[in-house]
């Protein structure tokens, strides 16, 4: 099994409501907002229903390190420090990301840690097909392996 980072690309205007309750299933609120899910079969149906708005891919220990660092928030819009980690959890950073990555400690067992992070929208801006395009193609959408990492660290 996996981890897998799923942004959403596109606004939801004018969408159907059943694609608009599996974006906040996944708590993808906005635009440029990414979660971390695993790869179970019900996950990825439901990511291929939303294909249309959301970009996803293989997540690696470094990014998730760099996620959880420069854009981890707990409630009261704080950042998360080593030192909270630490108090609440009695892990460090690294130890945490390790326990993450291999599905033995999972975001929710931080108290009062925002379960999705917000993005900036990517240097360099997204690929040259637009963000209406599939990744396969050239474009923003869908399933990019491990090219999101990439992705990510862009818009950190």
């Amino acid at each position: 099994m996996n981890r897998i980072a799923v942004i959403q690309i596109r606004g939801i205007i004018g969408t159907n409501k059943k694609l608009i309750e599996i974006l906040k299933m996944l708590r993808l609120y906005k635009k440029n907002s990414c979660s971390i899910i695993s790869d179970k079969p019900n996950h990825i149906g439901m990511l291929n229903l939303i294909k249309d708005y959301v970009t996803w891919g293989e997540l690696d220990k470094e990014t998730f390190k760099l996620l959880l660092e420069k854009r981890g928030r707990i409630y009261g819009n704080k950042t998360l420090t080593p030192s909270y980690l630490k108090e609440k959890i009695n892990l460090d950073l690294n130890g945490f990301v390790e326990d993450f990555i291999n599905f033995k400690k999972e975001l929710r067992d931080i108290p009062g840690l925002k379960q999705f992070f917000r993005l900036k929208p990517p240097l360099s801006g997204f690929e040259r097909g637009g963000i209406k395009r599939p990744y396969s193609i050239g474009g923003a959408l869908g399933y990019r392996r491990d090219a999101i990492n990439g992705l990510i660290r862009r818009m950190v």
